[in-house]
């Protein structure tokens, strides 16, 4: 896929005031945002891990968090806000989507700047930390809070809700505490339903709705040991998404083809890979002879029209293999390891047995009995 870069996201989100709600992934969409508006860079692995601090690439701690007590219960606070000339994007850290601290954020809302974007998700919290028949309680919170948040936007405000990344069969996290250990088994089907109860909802409200569940089902390689979070590389892709989507509701046309690809991902400081790059071993593709070994093919400036491979590869069995010469039953059962592999028939001069094995086969759809 292809990214943003940081002009674009800079042009599309000037003079916008941003607010993103949320859990520890709506953090760490916030924290790439802020990024992207201020450099071509992703996010490093610490900046993805921690919580709380004080400043993040200018940024400042408004509440809660190293100012508070840290804990992994549901009465954390943190409020972070990113401010520029011609920027303003706030990220509220929630465990509820409609609580006594929801409605103070709203009662923010009411009195101060009216944000030109909203994007918010609430669910892993919802679901495990509070009540065990959740699902009732869920979507009268969600209905609660579409009708209030709704009430005091303007019409112009753009409201995105996203839905819950997918999560892994065994997950370890700061919500997960040993009290609701039990949950781990079943808590990724929750996440599913709880979707679809969310996204039903959303539209029933007129609330644009980003399915990330959806969208990330075939990344999971970008998803972190601990099951429940994700790498810069998903983050980016999520803020691609989002000013995709901003980009289309405000009218704004965001070519494609001017994007970043994400195979340039490597060049961009900021990103380090947690996995090391394994290649292959290099084949010698060298014409080989069994008597003279590799012949080195010419230049090719040099006598490059007249140069003709030294056999066919179209060669049958040697007519005067017997298999009575003690040489020839050496070589019977040689196994030939840096041999070029070829499809089509044997070289000349090479004895071949069903014993025989081609380290460099390469797959090919017609094998029925490899199973991938």
């Amino acid at each position: 896929m292809k990214f943003v870069s940081h002009q674009q996201v800079r042009q599309l989100f000037h003079n916008k005031f941003i607010v993103v709600l949320g859990d520890s992934i709506q953090r760490s969409v916030y924290k790439d945002l802020v990024k992207l508006l201020q450099k071509d860079e992703y996010l490093y692995v610490e900046q993805l891990k921690r919580k709380g601090e004080r400043s993040f690439e200018e940024d400042y701690l408004v509440e809660g968090g190293c100012l508070s007590r840290m804990t992994n219960g549901t009465g954390y606070r943190e409020v972070r806000q990113y401010q520029s000339r011609h920027h303003l994007v706030r990220f509220y850290f929630v465990t509820s989507i409609y609580s006594d601290y929801m409605k103070s954020i709203m009662e923010d809302f009411r009195h101060g700047f009216k944000p030109d974007l909203v994007i918010v998700n609430s669910c892993v919290w919802d679901i495990s930390r509070y009540d065990l028949k959740w699902v009732d309680r869920y979507k009268d919170n969600l209905k609660s809070f579409f009708e209030e948040l709704l009430g005091i936007l303007p019409k112009e405000s753009l409201v995105l809700w996203n839905l819950t990344m997918p999560l892994g069969a065994r997950i370890k996290g700061g919500f997960l505490v040993p009290e609701i250990s039990h949950k781990e088994a079943h808590l990724r089907h929750d996440v599913i339903e709880a979707n679809f109860y969310s996204r039903v909802l959303a539209e029933a409200y007129k609330v644009d709705v980003l399915d990330l569940h959806f969208r990330f089902r075939f990344s999971l390689q970008n998803r972190t040991s601990d099951g429940v979070h994700w790498n810069a590389l998903a983050h980016r892709q999520i803020s691609t998404l989002l000013s995709l989507h901003a980009a289309d509701a405000w009218g704004v046309e965001l070519p494609l083809n001017s994007l970043a690809d994400v195979s340039d991902a490597h060049q961009l400081p900021g990103l380090k890979s947690t996995r090391p790059v394994v290649r292959p071993p290099r084949v010698n593709c060298l014409p080989y002879h069994p008597h003279n070994g590799y012949i080195k093919s010419p230049n090719r400036h040099e006598n490059a029209a007249s140069y003709h491979m030294p056999y066919s590869p179209h060669y049958s069995r040697p007519t005067d293999y017997n298999r009575s010469n003690p040489n020839m039953m050496k070589m019977r059962h040689a196994r030939y390891q840096d041999m070029p592999y070829t499809r089509h028939a044997r070289y000349q001069d090479m004895p071949y047995t069903r014993h025989a094995r081609y380290q460099y086969m390469p797959y090919t759809r017609h094998r029925s009995y490899q199973h991938y």
